[in-house]
């Protein structure tokens, strides 16, 4: 097979040798695999892959089962799946665990459904079973324009909430579209007052922030009593000092996590979640994909660059 490696903080497309199936695992013939800012870190050498994922970057894919290794027998050679991955999406095969394939959601292609899993997990295990957003409560998504970004707001609205986004004004539009209420420019505005303005002085219920120390005091301040914050990434540095007084007043909590390194076990129990709680919503049409653009898989280095201009919207697809 081909498939993408890094060398020298660059990416090559080059051949390499076929996953075989271990114990519990399937081989997946790739459609398409998305682009996720964790690919991006990967080749910059600050996010290895964990022990015994494949050195490929890539989180999720999409593709036809190929093979089954020993103990599977809920699947099948020939099912169109999409999976959520420790890495080795950028290829034409990845081997994966059982417990991480979910069926492609009704209506969709291989194509959108590869755009889902990751984005799905991460948020779903935070907001929903971790976060425990509540319709009526207010929720605060930073990164709007993200693909974790588009999909929260969709997930937010679906759940009933009261969606707040911060994003470049050009993408405002868009994401009112997809249930944002209210959509601040980071830029020009501080999504503190404004949280605050909105909310009669309440706060946020719950937030999703990827930019992590530089959010890390105003978040606080942003806050509900009662309130939760979920730190999923640190595109504004990973350290900061706390005003442990304000979060205790607020009886507030923060709780970080990554999704790549978790035990199989603990990814099946999310995946399970997100099959049951998510998947309906999207076989509803009340969450969807959102696509910016493909790319031939060869292609990735150019897709890569499109996401660290952050211009686009949602989700970046390379194709097989």
């Amino acid at each position: 097979m081909h498939a993408i490696v890094i060398e020298d903080k660059q990416l090559r497309w080059t051949e390499a040798p076929d996953p075989q199936p271990g114990p519990g695992e399937v081989v997946i013939d790739v459609t398409a695999a998305a682009v996720n800012r964790a690919d991006l870190l990967q080749r910059q050498g600050h996010y290895p892959p964990p022990p015994g994922a494949p050195a490929y970057p890539g989180l999720e894919c999409s593709g036809v089962v190929s093979a089954l290794g020993p103990g599977v027998d809920d699947h099948h050679v020939g099912e169109r799946v999409c999976a959520l991955l420790a890495g080795g999406g950028y290829a034409e095969r990845v081997a994966v665990p059982a417990g991480q394939l979910l069926p492609v959601p009704v209506g969709l292609s291989l194509v959108e459904a590869a755009a889902l899993p990751e984005v799905a997990c991460t948020v779903w295990s935070t907001v929903v079973a971790h976060d425990r957003l509540r319709a009526g409560e207010t929720f605060l998504v930073h990164g709007g324009g993200s693909g974790i970004g588009t999909f929260a707001v969709q997930l937010g609205r679906a759940l009933g909430a009261t969606v707040l986004v911060t994003a470049r004004s050009a993408k405002h539009e868009r994401l009112r579209a997809l249930g944002a209420d209210h959509t601040i420019d980071y830029r020009e505005q501080d999504f503190v007052q404004v949280v605050h303005e909105v909310t009669d002085g309440r706060g946020a219920d719950v937030v999703l922030d990827i930019i992590g120390a530089k959010y890390l005091a105003r978040n606080v301040e942003a806050l509900a009593t009662g309130g939760r914050i979920s730190v999923i990434g640190f595109q504004g540095g990973a350290r900061a000092e706390l005003d442990l007084g304000a979060l205790m007043a607020k009886r507030g909590t923060i709780w970080s996590a990554s999704l790549r390194a978790r035990p199989v076990a603990d990814k099946a129990r999310i995946v399970a979640g997100v099959r049951d709680q998510v998947w309906p919503l999207v076989a509803a049409g009340l969450v969807k994909p959102i696509i910016h653009a493909t790319f031939p898989l060869a292609e990735a280095a150019e897709a890569q660059r499109v996401m660290e201009s952050s211009d686009h919207l949602g989700k970046l697809v390379l194709l097989r």
